[in-house]
């Protein structure tokens, strides 16, 4: 069967439906939630909408206290599970297309959760129900588990497995062709100043970022006390940069802000962090002791994304290099200075003498560091039955005989008993997860629903 065919022919049906479920701001909202909604409104009605859609169409759905659902087909007592989120981070400013109407332009759907995860999730619902409306008989059940707390730590997925069975063996629509078998640990780490506050402090705030897992595009900063060249200095220090900045007087006080360029934290060497940018003017304009020890220290700390300054990085052949994201940065002149760092280590990574390391190099910084959480690395082997099963899949398509790849990023995959990464975005592709207009290729989206289709016939049908 030729699923790609058939898969041609629902593409507009595919469309529609990642149309509806954008327009779904699904953005944690954590001070809106209630019982019924532990992640806000948005992520409880794109929740809901999927199950509700895939219940008039046929499908066994279920919704787990609205924090994961599941919609099942198939017979057996063995479970193929699919899992994807329905979550999204904040959309961010300066898009092109407004991020949440799923605009059509020149063969790409633009909207926030285009590529993570609205579209590869509704291409694995259509694979879904290409293999049922093609009457193929299943020795498992295959369940599209959909959470709702992906990008802010999981909770969804954990509650759900509280409460439901585990996937004999999965896959997660939610990374890269041809699959990813290796996935960097996480942790997210919090830094906190200890540097006794005066009165008189030049730094009177800063902000930058809102999610430890973006590379932070804006930062601001209000200061007093400074120079009387300090506005000459600041549009002479960020003409050497094509980011924006902005300079305001009031009264005393002078505002002061930055731009730079979102990325995913699995990256962050691919964003430019403006709350770096802005400390490393900063850091030759304040003399304070704490304003001065706050920027001073970001400058020192993240400036390299591979964490050299206090230890932590690291490198292996098969998940690559350690690296940091400053992802949300603050200081006021009561509390001092706080930012939460979300670290990508190394499967192999010696993360108990990595910290050790870290907090013994911390000591010549007035910070302290605090692990706020951490999720260990995943990895299975190439050989894996379960590997091999989807390359034949992936490459019966693509004729791409790619390997597989590691990633710093980290999917619903390391919470299987067996389960990897696969699809959506094909080699070649650029990565616009988390960054302003990110968007889907329309003509990508069907051939990884066929794939999907595909690997659902190859893991549960009837031998």
């Amino acid at each position: 069967m030729n699923f790609l065919t058939l898969a041609e022919q629902r593409k507009n049906e595919l469309i529609e439906g990642l149309q509806q479920i954008i327009r779904i701001k699904s953005v944690l909202d954590e001070e809106n939630k209630t019982e019924d909604a532990p992640f806000g409104n948005g992520p409880k009605k794109a929740l809901e909408w999927l199950l509700s859609k895939a219940s008039k169409e046929g499908f066994k759905v279920k919704n787990v206290d609205h924090y994961a659902g599941h919609i099942e087909m198939g017979e057996g007592k063995e479970i193929l599970g699919i899992l994807c989120h329905v979550d999204v981070v904040p959309a961010g400013d300066n898009w092109t297309y407004p991020p949440f109407e799923g605009i059509v332009k020149d063969g790409k759907l633009y909207g926030r959760g285009a590529i993570d995860d609205k579209g590869p999730t509704m291409a694995a619902y259509l694979a879904m129900k290409m293999v049922k409306d093609a009457g193929i008989p299943l020795s498992k059940r295959v369940r599209l588990i959909i959470g709702t707390d992906e990008e802010s730590g999981f909770r969804c997925v954990e509650h759900y497995f509280k409460k439901e069975e585990m996937p004999d063996i999965g896959f997660v629509p939610d990374a890269d062709f041809p699959l990813i078998n290796a996935e960097k640990g996480i942790a997210v780490i919090q830094f906190s100043q200890t540097s006794p506050l005066s009165h008189n402090e030049q730094l009177v705030s800063f902000k930058s970022g809102d999610r430890h897992n973006m590379v932070p595009d804006f930062a601001k900063a209000i200061v007093k006390n400074v120079s009387s060249d300090f506005e000459k200095e600041f549009y002479e220090y960020f003409k050497q940069f094509n980011e924006e900045a902005s300079f305001t007087r009031e009264g005393e006080q002078v505002i002061i802000a930055v731009t730079g360029k979102s990325a995913h934290a699995m990256e962050p060497e691919k964003g430019i962090n403006a709350a770096v940018l802005l400390a490393k003017f900063l850091k030759q304009h304040l003399s304070t002791d704490a304003s001065k020890a706050f920027v001073s220290f970001i400058v020192d700390a993240f400036s390299d994304v591979y964490g050299k300054a206090l230890g932590f990085d690291y490198i292996d052949e098969m998940s690559g290099p350690t690296t940091l994201n400053a992802g949300v940065v603050s200081f006021d002149s009561e509390r001092g200075g706080n930012i939460l760092v979300s670290m990508r280590y190394s499967v192999t990574y010696p993360y108990e003498e990595k910290i050790r390391e870290a907090t013994e190099r911390l000591s010549k910084y007035p910070f302290n560091l605090t692990v706020i959480s951490n999720s260990s690395p995943h990895y299975i082997p190439e050989d894996d039955e379960l590997i091999q099963t989807l390359l034949k899949v992936y490459r019966r398509y693509t004729g791409d005989e790619s390997k597989p790849l590691s990633t710093g990023g980290g999917t619903y995959a390391r919470v299987l008993k067996k389960g990897v990464a696969f699809g959506s975005l094909f080699p070649g592709e650029p990565d616009v997860a988390h960054q302003k207009d990110e968007y889907v290729v329309i003509d990508n989206l069907v051939k990884s629903a066929a794939i999907y289709a595909e690997a659902i016939i190859e893991l549960a049908a009837k031998k």
